[in-house]
């Protein structure tokens, strides 16, 4: 697979890691492309790639493009826009890493064999230091014939990963995975809140927490953190909010009412325009012990 010339479309946090990633491990990764043109320069001149003008070339001239963007208004864009990336995308393979709806995985299934290119769904259940070392867990969805075929490049990017199924069921497994944990970083960091209230040693909640029934994953990566206060963006309240509201449409549309995913995605949302977008998710610890509230 490495003899493939591959684009990558949405070089943020994620995108430029996986770049830097196949890069290191031979791909010939040859065309880049993301709507801030100075970063794709920039990119492009990190790993002697090309910065693409459009997406059309980038279709014209790759095998295998990677689209790791913000949502399905983005996703629409890059696919069913004046320039877009299907108009030439005969015989590409496009593995979609962005967390979508389910239905715009479909869209772009369908798309996709009326156009002749093939499409994975390879959702990102990790963060940024995973991309840049090709550790990210990947839930893959589409036609298992094309996941055979691209697993040599899922290895390189990945430590584990797990196919799920036909279009669209990766972004409903990957919509329950981000509920689920926004509803642990949100539980935890109230935990604390409420502990710091009561004059708790802080380390020592945490340490009975790992040794109880409210030992968390979120727990391992999110609790020095929000012991720190340290906010840097890993993954932004706005994307929180996102990933929980496709979560809750699926509930919805199977006349299922979820009370706690509802109230963590309202905490988000306020998060989210508190801090522009920007605010790390576990911030909802910092204005827990800054205000002795919930959000």
């Amino acid at each position: 697979m490495k003899h493939n010339k591959i684009g990558i479309v949405g070089l943020g946090r994620m995108g430029a890691n996986m770049a830097r990633r196949l890069h290191d491990c031979g791909y010939q990764v040859t065309y880049l492309y993301d709507i801030n043109r100075q970063l794709t320069e920039s990119l492009a001149s990190e790993i002697k790639a090309q910065a693409a003008d459009s997406l059309d070339q980038i279709a014209s001239h790759c095998d295998i493009v990677l689209t790791v963007v913000t949502n399905d208004h983005a996703m629409e864009s890059i696919f069913f826009g004046a320039d877009n990336l299907y108009d030439h995308g005969q015989g590409v393979l496009f593995i979609n890493c962005a967390t979508l709806t389910p239905a715009m995985h479909k869209r772009l299934n369908d798309q996709a064999t009326e156009v002749g290119a093939r499409v994975l769904e390879a959702c990102m259940a990790s963060s940024i230091p995973q991309a840049r070392n090709g550790e990210l867990y990947l839930i893959i969805g589409g036609d298992p014939s094309d996941f055979d075929a691209a697993q040599p490049l899922l290895n390189d990017l990945s430590k584990s990963m797990r196919f799920v199924g036909e279009p669209g069921k990766a972004a409903e497994v990957k919509a329950l995975v981000n509920m689920v944990m926004n509803m642990n970083t949100a539980a935890l960091a109230e935990g604390l809140g409420l502990g710091e209230a009561l004059g708790l040693d802080l380390k020592m909640l945490c340490d009975v927490f790992s040794q109880t029934g409210a030992n968390s994953r979120v727990l391992e990566t999110d609790a020095e953190d929000m012991l720190n206060r340290d906010h840097d963006c890993y993954f932004s309240a706005a994307h929180a909010a996102k990933d929980s509201g496709i979560a809750l449409d699926l509930a919805h549309k199977k006349n299922l009412t979820l009370p706690l995913a509802q109230a963590t995605l309202n905490q988000y949302q306020k998060l989210t325009a508190i801090g522009k977008g920007e605010l790390d998710k576990s911030g909802v610890a910092e204005l827990t012990f800054s205000n002795r509230q919930s959000v």
